[in-house]
């Protein structure tokens, strides 16, 4: 297992613990049971592609590398990040674009090892934009002047989205989105206040059993092998934990194998962390979980963010990945 040793300056910006709502002291995530357990706080999306963790936790995965994983839940990436860097948490989840717009603006993220990807495959993705079945909206172009549910804003999501409306013709600058929770999206959707939705599972079986349709595979569009989200840990803990880093890193890439190579037990652990319906839990679209992430794929959603503004300088992804 190669080193992941943070390459960040401590004189990168610092969010404080009290910010977050916690001390330093309290999450240093070394405490340990008698068997030299050490106990590690990973933030996370309630969604499917943090299915790995739980799955490899009840597998005993984690414990097998000397871990145990207390997750929190947080509505995205962008809420997650301040609570890693101000140690509430020592590991997070989170969309790439959130990770990227973080480092550009001087704060001590450090990727750690690869999360969730596309499936690759338009109309059969694990995230789609979708629009109410009678709403007669028939593509991306047509969501000028509308409004649009991401769970977060300036995240992967409303990014991807964009370049969905590009793509079929239309000004992704005439859109408006809105912050909705991905739990939240299906009602909202249904009950007219918004218009479209960038929607992940379970939240996308939600909704589409609600006579929703898809008009874009946005991840897909972007590219099919995109890297959509990556854990993370602070540069801080990188450089003074290194060891629970790699042992972290070593435990998740196993999980992820292992949650690719078992979609059944993926479905079932859902039931542990999400208010996903049993009846819609064979329809729903798994993503795919490879051990390494895509940097091509990476690259190009950071050029996409420097088309649509989002950096403060140009993300350094030598810096930013393991």
């Amino acid at each position: 297992m190669r080193r992941l040793l943070a390459g960040m300056t401590a004189g990168a910006l610092l969010l404080s613990a009290t910010a977050c709502g916690s001390s330093v002291g309290s999450a240093s995530g070394k405490g340990s049971s008698a068997r030299g357990v050490t106990t590690v706080r990973v933030g996370v999306v309630p969604v499917v592609d943090v299915a790995p963790l739980y799955l490899g936790r009840e597998k005993g995965i984690f414990e097998r590398h000397g871990l145990d994983l207390e997750m929190t839940p947080a509505q995205g990436g962008a809420a997650i990040v301040p609570g890693v860097v101000g140690e509430q948490f020592q590991f997070g989840f989170s969309n790439m674009a959130s990770l990227m717009i973080a480092h550009s603006g001087g704060v001590p993220v450090k990727a750690v090892v690869n999360g969730v990807a596309t499936t690759g495959e338009k109309g059969r993705d694990f995230g789609a934009l979708v629009v109410k079945g009678d709403s007669g909206i028939s593509s991306a172009k047509d969501l000028e002047g509308r409004k649009v549910a991401v769970n977060t804003l300036k995240n992967i999501n409303d990014t991807t989205v964009r370049e969905s409306v590009r793509q079929a013709g239309g000004d992704p600058s005439a859109v408006t989105f809105v912050e909705i929770a991905f739990e939240r999206m299906p009602a909202a959707l249904a009950s007219g206040r918004i218009d479209g939705a960038m929607a992940v599972e379970p939240a996308l079986s939600t909704a589409k059993s609600q006579g929703a349709k898809e008009v874009a595979s946005s991840y897909v569009d972007v590219s099919d092998r995109l890297t959509v989200a990556m854990y993370f840990t602070s540069a801080r803990y990188a450089q003074r934990n290194p060891e629970v880093v790699e042992r972290f890193a070593a435990a998740t890439e196993e999980a992820l194998t292992y949650a690719d190579g078992h979609p059944d037990e993926v479905r079932d652990v859902l039931t542990t962390y999400t208010g996903i319906p049993a009846e819609l839990l064979p329809k729903l679209v798994l993503p795919r979980w490879p051990a390494e992430a895509d940097r091509a794929s990476i690259e190009t959603l950071r050029d996409l963010g420097e088309k649509d503004g989002l950096y403060a300088r140009t993300p350094d992804l030598d810096a930013l990945l393991p």
